[in-house]
């Protein structure tokens, strides 16, 4: 069974499981192999799993609720608020008012199918709502029971502890793997400080780090498209990256996506606070690849080895 982490009071399993590209940004999905997929993770002792009430206008949160149906005991459910996309096609706003806030939680409770979140997180900060605000309705929903822990994602360490002492902070959501690491520096040391766990998304680099993307074949509707390290320029250089960890995993006869992960939940000991990866998966097979990674050992000299990466990457994130 896999092993399992404190992220405020929630005991979760040490890694989870990203949903967002059952239902949005990577393409089309299978509702039934999704739901599979869910399912397998569970069997796997892949417990937390993540959402938002963004991804698919509210569809993830929906097809998260069937799979999990008769299994909610067994299930962390981790939402986000904030992030409106119902003013037009690729538009976005965010939303951090309390009375948006109190309304998005309640629809995300009936698509879930359960009368509490887990974990619910502030999708984004913005400075036209002060995080008192904001935080003060998150802590109200706890006080309501609606909700067990608070999250905030994509802060800095000041937003960190500005929202902390309105109301504890179990876990921040930030994209973090072998190819982005601004946590370690933006909010790792106030999370230390703090002891807020580090929910790290994106921990196989979008994909790429897997070595399995061909970034010259992905459909119109894939939002990778429109990043700059899937660019032509950027993904032939990005590949070296890639390379790199492929030698490594060969050598240790494991996939490169598994060892992206595994570097990723290993950095725990050195930041000083919890680390779970939640890599993105719409097919069982690759559910049940990414929940063998965290038996991957990595040695000193592999760290070593996978240590210069993130500076060789060509393009920023967005």
């Amino acid at each position: 069974m896999m092993k399992q982490v404190r992220l405020g009071g929630l005991t979760v399993s040490a890694e989870g499981l990203g949903c967002m590209g059952m239902s949005s940004v990577y393409g089309a999905a299978d509702w039934d192999e999704s739901v599979a997929t869910i399912r397998r993770a569970l069997g796997l002792g892949v417990t937390l799993i993540a959402t938002a009430h963004a991804y698919g206008l509210g569809h993830n949160e929906v097809l998260i609720g069937r799979a999990v149906a008769g299994r909610r005991d067994k299930v962390q459910l981790a939402t986000k608020v904030g992030m409106d996309f119902t003013t037009g096609r690729g538009k976005v706003v965010i939303r951090n008012d309390p009375d948006y806030i109190k309304t998005a939680a309640d629809a995300s409770l009936l698509r879930l199918g359960t009368d509490v979140i887990d974990l619910y997180y502030l999708h984004r900060v913005t400075p036209e709502v002060p995080l008192e605000d904001s935080v003060g309705a998150l802590a109200e929903l706890v006080q309501e029971g609606k909700v067990r822990e608070i999250g905030l994602s994509e802060v800095t360490g000041e937003q960190l502890r500005v929202a902390h002492a309105i109301h504890p902070i179990a876990a921040v959501q930030s994209e973090y793997s072998l190819w982005t690491r601004d946590p370690e520096s933006v909010v790792a040391p106030a999370a230390r400080e703090l002891g807020v766990g580090l929910v790290a998304y994106s921990p196989l680099g979008r994909g790429f780090l897997t070595g399995t993307v061909d970034t010259t074949a992905l459909t119109a509707n894939d939002g990778r498209r429109r990043l700059p390290r899937f660019s032509p320029d950027a993904a032939a250089a990005n590949q070296a990256v890639a390379d790199a960890v492929r030698r490594i995993a060969a050598a240790k006869g494991a996939t490169a996506g598994q060892v992206a992960i595994a570097w990723t939940a290993a950095q725990a000991p050195r930041l000083g606070i919890p680390v779970v990866p939640i890599p993105g998966t719409k097919r069982v097979k690759w559910i049940e690849q990414n929940a063998a990674a965290l038996d991957v050992q990595l040695t000193d000299s592999d760290l070593a080895a996978l240590e210069p990466l993130a500076a060789q990457v060509t393009g920023a994130r967005y």
